[in-house]
């Protein structure tokens, strides 16, 4: 019945709901257009902030008008206590903390005084660095490499799927959103367009990749006037593929090669302990992941073996 009412809306024949907004739905549209227009903040993003902040104003003004006096910061820390049940791990409560402080922060733009607001908060503790980024060994890349290729329902796909994330490091959102216009053969480049860094990259297309995405191209993807590279095999047709497509085909081939791993993002670590293993710096290797700053890329320094025996010291008790 949904799907039928929004065609019977589309067409005429019935009339949109009536919207009802509440003074909390009126702020919300005004932030939102903020992030997105001043900060140029990610729709998921702003999704998830708008979703934290209006627990908050639902919680304290209802259906009333907002007073932003009214909110002290008894009310934010008892909400904040609450909202952090919600999360198995006390780290990523840290995601409240940072919905709030922007929301009061654009607040306080606008000349509200709100600045005991925005220190009522905490970030709770988070040893960054602290993990190890899990990577394939070489002997799993070539396994994986060696189940490419192989006949049989949409694989092409999954093949040049597989290797924009191994080959590129891309996302699985920056190989969805991949069109026709952002391959040059000639020049044998790869442009990223609206990037999570909100920009526009131009890679190198390394002859793996390219020959995977032009097999799929020629022999497998279906006739489309879509401009997307990859496009749905089943309905809806004519539509590209969405993110959860991409992870679920990596996700495939993970088990076709026979390997214990089920997230996409491995690939993109996996990448960058090759370039490291192959003699690249952590400032190149950040270059290619397309990392605005390097202490994201500080994470790979565990992976750097050739470094890490410089700096290590004898094992207490040996002849070294």
């Amino acid at each position: 019945m949904g799907h039928l009412l929004i065609v019977l809306r589309a067409q005429g024949v019935v009339n949109p709901p009536r919207l009802h907004r509440t003074p909390v739905d009126e702020e919300l549209l005004r932030y939102d257009e903020y992030m997105g227009h001043v900060r140029g903040l990610a729709p998921k993003t702003r999704s998830t902030g708008l979703r934290i902040v209006g627990r908050l104003l639902a919680s304290r003004f209802g259906d009333g008008a907002i007073d932003i006096t009214a909110v002290k910061p008894d009310h934010v820390r008892r909400f904040f206590a609450k909202q952090s049940r919600l999360y198995s791990k006390p780290a990523n409560a840290g995601t409240v903390v940072a919905a709030l402080r922007g929301y009061f922060r654009y607040r306080a733009s606008l000349g509200d005084v709100v600045h005991g607001l925005i220190g009522a908060l905490s970030y709770p503790a988070n040893w960054q660095l602290a993990s190890l980024p899990q990577a394939l060994t070489a002997e799993e890349v070539e396994q994986l490499v060696a189940s490419l290729g192989k006949p049989g329902r949409s694989l092409r796909r999954a093949d040049a799927i597989v290797r924009c994330a191994l080959d590129l490091g891309l996302r699985s959102g920056e190989i969805a959103r991949l069109s026709l216009e952002d391959i040059d053969w000639r020049a044998g480049t790869l442009t990223l367009r609206h990037t999570k860094g909100r920009r526009d990259d131009v890679l190198p297309l390394p002859a793996t990749t390219g020959k995977a995405i032009a097999a799929y191209l020629k022999y497998e993807r279906p006739k489309t006037c879509n401009r997307a590279v990859f496009v749905r095999h089943v309905a809806p047709r004519d539509q590209p593929v969405g993110p959860d497509c991409v992870r679920k085909a990596i996700r495939q081939t993970f088990a076709r090669a026979g390997l214990p791993y089920t997230r996409s993002h491995l690939l993109r670590h996996t990448m960058a302990n090759r370039l490291l293993a192959s003699g690249s710096s952590l400032k190149e290797v950040a270059d290619v992941l397309r990392h605005r700053s390097l202490n994201t890329t500080l994470i790979y320094a565990k992976l750097d073996s050739r470094k890490l025996v410089e700096v290590a010291l004898p094992w207490p008790g040996s002849a070294a």
